[in-house]
């Protein structure tokens, strides 16, 4: 196959897939051995966050570079707007061929099934759901082709996408590709509220090693944990299948290949249901770059965000960035440039709550609208302060410290930027209360002056 002088670039997102799956994130079950690889030979971006913590919101994110707010793609069920430059748009004016497998949700709530073009955000090939959680199970596939028309795929869901990716590579091309290949897994099977690993996987993995807030804060974490680490092993075998075609077929070497989550997952510890928190676990995801510009990048130790991702990849295919675009490029970082980069990530939350926070190497520092409808409401005039945590001592964010005396000034030093942040977002200056029930602690937390909040 002739290789293009232009860097293809392929987009690998699974769904809801915490950071700590992976073995290079410290999990001892050797679930991903292609990502740690990948991530070893590549660039690791140690300390990558979404955005937005929720599906829909995430990839609006993802596609467009910019801040829900900014799309008003904000909760699940609202349609890209067709205004929105995406990342597909661009790459098709720089000459690439586009193509989109799997799941999409960037459709209205009626467009559980096909996608019309109009609503497609720009892609060529097409081969998607808007919901695949809804039209798909397990081992019952479907996406729709470019008429919209089923295509039922035969095998494990991700073996089906995978096939389908691969059976895309290998197409003869007359122009630079961009795949962006979009699974479903480790995601819960909406139907029955249940982690559907392939057969024989869920087996190797029941009563195995748990997360430490998990293990601490239980959730449904138990009954669901083998099933979703099987899940995330078969991900890492397309993983390697993907990677192998790619060198069979002479494109590794000319090929970006970005693989990473839309969001984490809690296991119903946080609140009812598996995200939509400021917490770790529902906010860090997996991230590595390899191809051309990232091989050998080593490990990221910077705070990167999912809206980080869009220009970066324009940057390494010497695509001019958007001013639109809200995120930075990562080259400069990995060129050892000079750059004034960001000391925090920047969350926005909706549907069980309209919340905000940030994320510095240290600290974590969220805010919730009391009286907010996170269903109905991008965003509130009237936050209050809900959660303080010390990455440092506590990782696993065990220990909420907002209601304490002792760190009132780590909290004031937070506020100021968080609101610098959302400003910088777009969004309009906020009232932060206090947290109405602080209460003194034994000891009093000093700010030192150099302090990395």
């Amino acid at each position: 196959m002739t290789v293009s002088p232009r860097p293809n670039l392929l987009f690998i997102l699974t769904d809801q897939q915490r950071w700590d799956t992976t073995g290079i994130h410290g999990n001892p079950l050797d679930l991903t051995p292609n990502f740690d690889r990948m991530a070893q030979e590549g660039t690791h971006l140690f300390n990558t966050f979404t955005c937005q913590p929720v599906c829909t919101p995430a990839r609006a994110c993802l596609q467009t570079g910019m801040y829900a707010t900014q799309t008003g793609v904000f909760r699940n069920g609202l349609p890209l707007p067709f205004h929105c430059q995406t990342i597909a748009h661009l790459f098709r004016e720089a000459g690439y061929t586009t193509a989109y497998i799997g799941k999409w949700h960037l459709g209205t709530d009626e467009m559980v099934g096909p996608v019309p073009e109009a609503y497609r955000g720009g892609y060529e090939t097409w081969l998607a759901s808007n919901v695949l959680e809804f039209t798909s199970d397990a081992y019952q596939v479907t996406l729709y082709d470019n008429e919209g028309t089923p295509r039922n795929l035969p095998g494990y869901r991700v073996d089906a996408l995978t096939d389908a990716a691969i059976r895309y590579l290998d197409a003869p091309k007359d122009r630079p590709f961009f795949l962006f290949l979009s699974f479903l897994e480790p995601h819960f099977q909406n139907s029955r509220d249940d982690y559907p690993a392939p057969d024989g996987y869920m087996e190797r993995y029941q009563g195995k090693w748990v997360p430490p807030d998990l293990a601490a804060l239980g959730g449904s974490t138990h009954q669901h944990i083998a099933g979703y680490y099987g899940m995330v092993r078969r991900l890492d075998e397309a993983l390697g299948r993907i990677l192998e075609a790619l060198k069979s077929l002479q494109l590794a070497e000319n090929t970006i290949v970005v693989f990473t989550s839309d969001h984490g997952n809690h296991f119903k510890t946080r609140n009812g249901e598996y995200k939509r928190s400021g917490h770790e676990s529902s906010i860090r995801v997996p991230a590595a770059i390899n191809g051309p510009g990232f091989f050998g990048g080593g490990r990221v130790q910077k705070l990167i965000s999912l809206i980080d991702l869009p220009p970066s990849l324009l940057d390494a295919c010497q695509i001019p960035i958007p001013t639109a675009m809200q995120g930075s490029s990562i080259l400069p970082l990995l060129r050892r440039q000079p750059i004034d980069w960001p000391k925090e990530v920047f969350i926005q939350i909706s549907e069980t709550q309209v919340g905000r926070a940030i994320r510095t190497q240290r600290w974590k520092y969220g805010v919730v609208a009391p009286e907010g409808d996170g269903w109905s409401e991008m965003s509130s005039p009237n936050y209050e302060d809900s959660y303080l945590y010390d990455l440092q001592a506590d990782p696993y964010e065990l220990m909420n410290l907002i209601q304490y005396y002792s760190h009132q000034e780590v909290v004031n030093s937070l506020r100021n930027r968080l609101i610098q942040r959302m400003l910088q977002a777009g969004e309009s200056v906020p009232v932060i209360t206090p947290h109405p029930d602080l209460i003194s602690s034994p000891m009093r937390y000093v700010l030192p002056e150099e302090i990395d909040v």
